[in-house]
């Protein structure tokens, strides 16, 4: 098994050589960068798609393609000409034979050398393969599918969150690379902007302002094998949180240096991911929320509830943005007769800190309450069925009625939120999770279940008649090829909202059950 990295990193710290073996502290070479990295156990594809390759958003009849070039991959800029034409190539096999589509798109120094290939003409419900070749070199391979059109008779997708590097190995998405799903959602915190040494919620040590620094901390992360590999496995859907820019911040307040990072900090999400954005530029400010259809099963909402948003605890405060609340009320009233999914990256859900408390995390949609009122209240007013809230951000999984008013048990219950384990980021202590569990249990009659001590990632099977979400753990955060198993499952019907733990797993371990 290879070095502990988190325990390295705690060592270090204590010893105050942290920047020996921290790749993004002091000041190092990129070539120094990447053999301490090497020491975390991070290694990289062949140059110069060190960073691999990957797929996002699909729709019937196409995909967004991405890599990037990076000789140096721990460089904040590559060695390269100002612009490199990269060849891309889409098949109906893995050997590449039987071409669809082929292409040759820009790398520019601009955009840190990435490529988004928008594919399009394709027919909907296929697998596919593909790949790149630039500098003489060609790419790993990927596999991506399209989404199906018309009559569908399941899904099956995984949900991943909060991958801090330096908490562990990402072997949840080396799980997440090997299930048999249709896509993987991205629910948030893909990076952390802080230093390795973290509390519980995930704050860090150090400060990064430059593009540079996003970049470095970008490369960084795509360093496990295992994030590659669920990459390049499947298309993923993308939605950001905080530690993308900074822990806890409002994409509308901040003056001038924090307007600077956070545009920094959205060009590198962007320059690192698959993501197709719709609007007219993808940057200062590209665009995350939209609503995306697999078939006639299951309709998508992905929001953004970081750009937008005002400042906590407001009276008029707003955690959609005037614009994005009113798309969403419309997507609401003309939904199709199917399950819908919310993807959002932080807790919809009340959350009471203890019985009869005010405590509770305001940085969720808990400090925008009237507008989660209002939101919620459409819903129900609109005669919307089948409503699924998949969300990350707390490194805990909890279960939850969604309800229009938390502070009214007997309140019409519209829906059901699932929060997944985080796949790396440190969660609350066992003793915390013990002593805690019981009394948001007590708090929030919402609840139904909470489990704090575990890591993974969700997986979702959805059929015409139910839901079902699986959380599926790993063994041991410290070893990068650790099994994966599944804790428990709960299933939500069709036509009926709220959700119950399947019989075969309710035994397993939680910090708190309802009943």
């Amino acid at each position: 098994m290879k070095t502990n990295r988190r325990d390295l990193l705690k060592a270090a710290a204590a010893a105050g050589a942290l920047g020996a073996v921290w790749p993004l502290v002091g000041d190092l070479s990129p070539a120094q960068a990447v053999e301490a990295a090497g020491l975390l156990g991070a290694e990289y594809d062949p140059a110069p798609f060190t960073l691999g390759v990957a797929s996002g958003d699909p729709t019937p009849t196409g995909f967004v393609l991405w890599t990037r070039l990076a000789p140096e991959p721990l460089a904040a800029e590559q060695a390269l000409p100002e612009v490199v034409e990269v060849k891309w190539v889409v098949a109906e096999d893995r050997d590449l034979r039987r071409v669809v589509a082929r292409g040759t798109a820009p790398a520019s120094a601009t955009l840190g050398h990435s490529v988004h290939v928008s594919v399009d003409g394709l027919r909907d419900g296929r697998q596919y393969w593909y790949a790149f070749s630039a500098l003489g070199r060609r790419s790993r391979l990927g596999r991506t599918r399209t989404a199906p059109a018309g009559p569908v008779s399941r899904v099956r997708f995984a949900s991943a969150n909060c991958q801090a590097f330096h908490g562990g190995y990402y072997a949840a998405h080396r799980g997440i690379a090997r299930e048999d799903i249709d896509f993987v959602v991205h629910l948030g915190d893909y990076i952390y902007e802080g230093g390795p040494v973290s509390g519980p919620r995930g704050n860090g040590t150090a400060v990064d302002f430059t593009l540079g620094d996003y970049r470095r901390r970008h490369a960084l992360y795509k360093g496990d094998r295992s994030l590659r590999e669920a990459h390049a496995a499947h298309p993923w859907f993308l939605t950001w949180d905080d530690h993308e820019v900074v822990d806890n911040y409002s994409g509308t307040g901040g003056g001038a240096p924090f307007m600077q990072r956070r545009a920094a900090a959205y060009q590198a999400w962007y320059e690192n991911m698959p993501h197709r954005d719709d609007s007219e530029t993808a940057l200062p400010d590209p665009e995350i929320h939209r609503v995306r259809r697999w078939g006639d099963l299951l309709e998508l909402t992905v929001l953004d509830l970081r750009s937008y948003r005002s400042a906590q605890n407001l009276p008029d405060g707003t955690i959609l943005g005037a614009r994005q609340k009113d798309w969403l009320k419309r997507g609401v009233d003309r939904a199709p007769d199917s399950w819908h999914c919310w993807v959002n990256s932080i807790m919809l859900n009340q959350l009471r800190g203890r019985p009869g408390g005010d405590f509770m995390f305001t940085d969720q949609w808990d400090g925008f309450l009237a507008e989660r009122e209002e939101v919620l209240t459409h819903v129900h007013r609109s005669g919307l069925e089948d409503l699924v809230v998949i969300t990350g951000d707390w490194h805990s999984a909890f279960v939850g009625d969604v309800r229009t008013d938390f502070d009214e048990p007997s309140s019409p219950v519209v829906g059901t939120e699932f929060t997944a384990h985080s796949i790396s980021s440190n969660a609350y202590s066992p003793a915390w999770n013990a002593a805690n569990g019981p009394r948001m249990g007590a708090a929030n009659p919402h609840l139904q279940y909470f489990e704090g001590n575990r890591y993974g990632y969700d997986l979702y099977e959805v059929t015409p008649e139910r839901w079902t979400t699986s959380m599926r753990v790993v063994q041991d955060l410290q070893d990068p090829v650790s099994p994966v198993t599944t804790l428990t499952a709960f299933h939500v019907d069709r036509g009926k909202a709220g959700a119950y733990e399947d019989p075969a797993t309710k035994n397993s371990p939680a910090q708190y059950r309802r009943g």
